[in-house]
């Protein structure tokens, strides 16, 4: 059975107003870079961290994207196993890895595991992640599937940079192992396989070393991601794999397996992991996941998240997860050496990548969500949907009411279940404890009026004391 593919070409077309002139030369330097160049541009700004095999090889990495030399353009891959329904912060750096390596012509592939899922990447576990039914897994991979074909529209949409891009493919492997015989596959495949090479590994050695061990399905991940890689070079002229550096090991095994069959050397190319300010990896195992799909991480929650970057982090976040050109990233961060209280590269940062994983719509959102939350804004307030109000106030309750002539504030406060009956929940609107869309209310007798206690979107804001909010929708206006 063919594999499914998804392919977005496109030729990006420069729009909007340049900026500063070696700002622009340096962007069409960075979309031309050729042999060195486009490896070394990506390893100062930090994305690239190793490469393998460095050297020993018939050609050298380098050598492969060099328009020169008659190898241009090549395939670079990266897998993303569907554990969950959505891609999070931490498996945005391999996307940007692919993206940068599209925008300087070359074709990409990101690699869906929707087979390799059911067996559980060991690497950089403490344990045996918990199993998944052969339907979540398949569920898990249309949802990863239709996150990154949105983020590919995003990248073609709103970042062209007015050069010819590579594909981007979008494949799922359990389109070739589907059909496999488990003898067979073992007969032809496990044979290629040694098993100290195997046990040698970082991954396999700490597992096997913990409480729990380790099970032969975990032991044989390895052998599934190098045969992939042997698949994609097969069938796509793959040569290059990229993954997070605790990848390493895999990429090695596909390596070494590939260079045995065929004799050809292929390559691989690590990106960091990104932690959290406690050093532990961000992820869903850790439990402190950003995800990238709107339904669990609102593009709010994603905005703020970056906006939030410690001064000592910003910078090389803007280096690692935009497309800004480094002369640009410097001038950003002179600015902010004058005027910090702005939080200018934050702000920045937090733009380029909601823009990326949510498009402009996203990102508006985002602002939105911002100005009426922090700055009190009756005019976000007013253009809010439902969804991004329940965004905002996660913890809100939702009612909806019908508004009966001479509604007050107090029957309002009752119907919502915000405040208690009798006297008490009246003394808390007069003694100041309620407000209406930001503003204060104090007379529990006050008849509601549309447009001051109503917005135009037929929404109304309640909060109660500091903390607790209550969003009400307005029927029959």
């Amino acid at each position: 059975m063919a594999a499914p593919t998804l392919r977005c070409f496109s030729r990006g077309r420069w729009f909007g107003t340049p900026g500063p002139t070696e700002v622009l030369l340096l962007a069409l330097r960075e979309a031309h870079s050729g042999a060195q160049g486009l490896l070394a541009v990506q390893k100062a700004r930090g994305l690239f961290k190793e490469f393998f095999p460095e050297r020993g090889t018939k050609i050298e990495l380098p050598e492969l994207f060099d328009r020169g030399t008659g190898n241009f353009p090549q395939t670079i891959y990266c897998g993303f196993d569907p554990t969950a329904d959505s891609l999070h912060v931490g498996h945005l750096l391999s996307l940007l890895g692919l993206f940068h390596f599209q925008r300087a012509g070359h074709n990409v592939i990101a690699l869906v595991g929707g087979a390799t899922a059911r067996l559980g990447d060991p690497s950089g576990r403490t344990k045996e992640r918990e199993a998944l039914e052969p339907e979540r897994v398949r569920s898990n991979a249309r949802a990863l599937r239709q996150g990154l074909e949105a983020m590919v529209a995003n990248h073609q949409q709103l970042f062209a940079n007015g050069q010819t891009w590579g594909s981007f493919t979008v494949l799922d492997n359990s389109a070739w192992y589907h059909k496999q015989h488990l003898v067979d596959f073992l007969a032809a495949v496990g044979g290629q396989f040694r098993m100290g090479t195997l046990l040698s590994r970082q991954s396999v050695q700490t597992r096997l070393k913990s409480p729990e061990g380790m099970s032969l399905a975990e032991f044989l991940y390895q052998v599934l991601q190098a045969y992939d890689f042997y698949y994609l070079f097969q069938h796509y002229g793959c040569r290059v794999q990229l993954g997070g550096s605790d990848q390493l090991g895999n990429i090695m095994s596909g390596y070494e397996f590939i260079h045995k069959l065929t004799g050809e050397d292929v390559f691989g190319i690590t990106v960091p992991l990104i932690t959290s300010t406690t050093g532990a990896k961000l992820g869903k195992s850790a439990g402190n996941a950003v995800w990238l799909n709107r339904d669990k991480t609102s593009p709010f929650e994603l905005y703020q998240f970056f906006v939030r970057q410690r001064d000592d982090m910003v910078e090389r976040y803007l280096r690692l997860f935009t497309f800004l050109p480094l002369p640009e990233i410097d001038h950003v961060m002179q600015l902010h050496d004058k005027e910090p209280e702005k939080r200018g590269p934050q702000k920045r940062l937090a733009a380029e990548v909601t823009k990326l994983v949510h498009g402009q719509e996203g990102l508006d959102s985002a602002k939105r969500c911002t100005q009426a939350l922090y700055h009190s804004s009756i005019d976000a307030l007013e253009v809010m949907s439902d969804q991004e109000l329940r965004e905002l106030f996660k913890e809100a309750s939702f009612s909806e009411l019908v508004l009966d002539p001479g509604t007050s504030v107090l029957d309002t406060c009752r119907k919502a279940n915000a405040i208690p009956d009798g006297p008490r929940g009246y003394r808390m609107i007069t003694e100041g404890g309620v407000s209406i869309n930001h503003k204060q209310v104090t007379n529990p007798e006050s008849v509601l009026v549309v447009g001051q206690h109503i917005l135009k979107n037929g929404l109304s804001l309640l909060k109660i004391g500091k903390r607790n909010f209550y969003i009400i929708k307005w029927l029959q206006l």
